[in-house]
């Protein structure tokens, strides 16, 4: 039997049969019917079905028809594999799990279960497949089929690249005709090619999913008073279920904290927390014993729960593709659900921050994936539309009437045009490699060292737009970048015109651009009265005592400043204040220093917290700056 591959007595008559008889379900999901006929035909799948889409049923069904063969299903998470084993064993279809999470005792009795045809399903870790006496075990049992959950991860063009899912390439040598079917929720064009390429699947099957749920209602905010709008929106429901996601653990820990002070049930979820914690919380959410769960993105994965009416991320998600995975867990139940983003563009440094940590390999990749999902929050456009368009489907529709854009919560200004053509032309003329703070300090007639050094206070579109708060020009630049008049730098976030921008400024397009009253009310710094609940403050946006409309200092820039202090205070487990003072952000952030003897004249700075500290400090300007 070593090598060859178990008769298939599979037909499509007979999976659904099981489906009625183990799930109770009368008809099939799109999508399921292909990838069911694909099984039947033993042939290899790239299958991508959006969460909530019925994806794992695709391949437990055809497993449960015969109860001779064995199906490898390969997942990355250990908590997710024992949820689906126990709910297959109480439909009575033999499952077991095979991973760190067993004993010696346990793994003697999965293994014993392989040689005597036991099970019908199996789930397994990737890492499992260097292990070469469990590989032949598999091989003598015989293995009729392997599907591979969360297959994006093999590919160093998705979201979410794990080592561990390359080791899969050797899939097909190991099995060599056996059908392998790859699973996804979220996957666009390019990836799906690498995934049929790096598992070297005998033409497969590509079945995709429609990416649109209309049920879905999305909305993308600026983060002000981030505590005060996270309540609004639970508030808005009131007893139902949410998701909130948090870039950082320790965001996760002070924001739900402030949900349970204010009354809320609420709890946390974290990789740093224990698996036993992260199971009791995850358990009490699908149980309905708590409403909202505070999360990063480690939570959400196979949770099964379907009245799921809102999901808010706190901060920019680092990718289109983690966004829609991670929204889609709302409103499976069909019903409707909003989805709301808080951000700034701080939120842009803070990942890159935390990728350069993990990833060098494939930073430019991951720094593309991050101005993907910073142009989707600017974007004046459908938010349906511009989701279902990065993974190459077309929307039917002019009008989602689902998004703020289209609900014209977001009322673009009369006037859009005539601006747009006032900022592509300094984008033009500066010569179109600066980023946004530059051109913004350029149309607002500052004369700054660069400016002056570059002559560009001889430009005719120096001052033009004097009267304009600089941050709402950088907020209208990215906007007509998300709107594709602008093409945007790999390495850094600067601008130059694509060809829709040319054509825009030869009056071939009419731009819509939106205001951005929030600026208008961070002008100028309030002092905040004391309260009890502290920490409700801390997860909120911080303004800088430097965004006085009198005082030139760049708030954004201090706001990235001050991530990045938190970065390097972690590193050194030191407290903030011993690494870098307010006082010294607050003096980088007003006079922008672009080498370490400018960076000396900080207060506060001297040469060993330059050797410390300097490259990284240098490194936020400059990426800020776009110089």
């Amino acid at each position: 039997m070593i090598g060859t591959v178990q008769k298939n007595t599979q037909t499509l008559d007979s999976i659904r049969a099981v489906v009625q008889k183990h799930w109770g379900f009368d008809s099939l999901r799109p999508m399921q019917a292909e990838t069911f006929e694909a099984a039947v035909q033993q042939r290899d799948a790239v299958v991508v079905i959006p969460t909530g889409g019925g994806k794992s049923l695709c391949y437990q069904a055809p497993a449960a028809v015969d109860d001779t063969a064995l199906t490898l299903v390969v997942s990355p998470l250990i908590a997710l594999m024992k949820d689906q084993v126990d709910a297959l064993t109480a439909r009575g279809i033999p499952s077991a799990l095979y991973n760190s999470s067993l004993n010696a005792q346990q793994r003697r009795e999965v293994e014993d279960g392989i040689s005597h045809n036991r099970y019908r399903l199996l789930y397994i870790a990737p890492e499992r497949f260097p292990d070469a006496g469990f590989v032949e075990r598999l091989k003598s049992a015989g293995v009729r089929a392997i599907a591979i959950d969360e297959a994006h991860c093999i590919s160093h063009w998705g979201h979410d690249f794990r080592p561990d899912y390359r080791k899969l390439t050797e899939l097909r040598r190991i099995f060599p005709n056996t059908p392998i079917h790859a699973f996804t929720a979220t996957a666009p064009p390019n990836v799906r090619e690498d995934i049929a390429q790096q598992l070297a699947l005998n033409d497969p099957l590509i079945a995709v999913g429609n990416f649109d749920r209309p049920n879905l209602t999305y909305r993308v905010k600026w983060r002000t008073g981030l505590f005060d709008q996270l309540r609004e929106i639970i508030n808005t429901h009131r007893a139902s279920a949410g998701i909130v996601y948090c870039i950082r653990r320790r965001n996760v820990e002070e924001t739900c904290a402030d949900l349970v002070r204010a009354g809320y049930r609420a709890s946390p979820y974290h990789a740093g927390l224990t698996a036993d914690v992260r199971k009791q919380n995850q358990d009490a959410f699908t149980k309905k014993e708590t409403d909202i769960i505070v999360a990063t993105v480690a939570f959400g994965m196979g949770i099964d729960r379907a009245d799921i009416r809102f999901v808010v991320h706190t901060g920019m998600p680092k990718s289109i593709e983690a966004y829609q995975q991670e929204t889609g867990r709302a409103g499976r139940d069909g019903l409707p659900a909003d989805c709301t983003l808080f951000y700034t563009t701080a939120d842009f440094m803070t990942w890159k921050s935390i990728i350069q940590k993990s990833e060098s390999e494939y930073l430019d990749l991951h720094i593309r994936h991050l101005s993907a999902m910073l142009d989707y929050c600017q974007a004046p456009t459908c938010r349906h539309c511009l989701l279902v368009g990065h993974f190459g489907q077309a929307y039917p529709k002019s009008s989602c009437d689902a998004c703020d854009n289209c609900l014209n919560e977001n009322e673009a200004i009369p006037d859009s045009t005539t601006i747009a053509m006032k900022l592509l032309s300094a984008v033009v003329r500066t010569g179109q490699y600066f980023g946004a703070k530059y051109v913004a300090d350029v149309l607002t007639g500052a004369k700054t060292e660069q400016i002056q050094t570059r002559g560009h206070q001889s430009l005719s579109v120096h001052g033009l737009m004097a009267d304009t708060d600089p941050r709402l020009i950088r907020a209208w630049i990215d906007q007509l970048a998300a709107s594709e008049f602008l093409d945007v730098g790999e390495e850094y976030r600067t601008f130059s015109l694509s060809p829709k921008g040319w054509e825009l400024l030869r009056g071939q397009h009419e731009a819509r651009l939106f205001d951005r009253p929030e600026f208008k009310q961070r002008s100028r710094r309030k002092s905040r009265p004391a309260r009890a609940a502290t920490s409700a403050r801390k997860s909120s946006a911080f303004v800088a005592p430097c965004a006085d409309d009198e005082d030139p200092c760049d708030s954004e820039l201090f706001e990235a400043l001050r991530c990045l202090r938190k970065e390097l205070a972690g590193e050194s487990n030191m407290p903030l204040y011993c690494v870098v003072s307010n006082k010294a952000l607050e003096h980088i952030a007003r006079t922008k220093p672009m080498n370490a003897d400018a960076l000396l004249d900080t207060p506060g700075i001297g040469a060993k917290k330059i050797a410390q500290y300097g490259q990284a400090l240098l490194d936020c300007v400059q990426q800020h700056t776009g110089s």
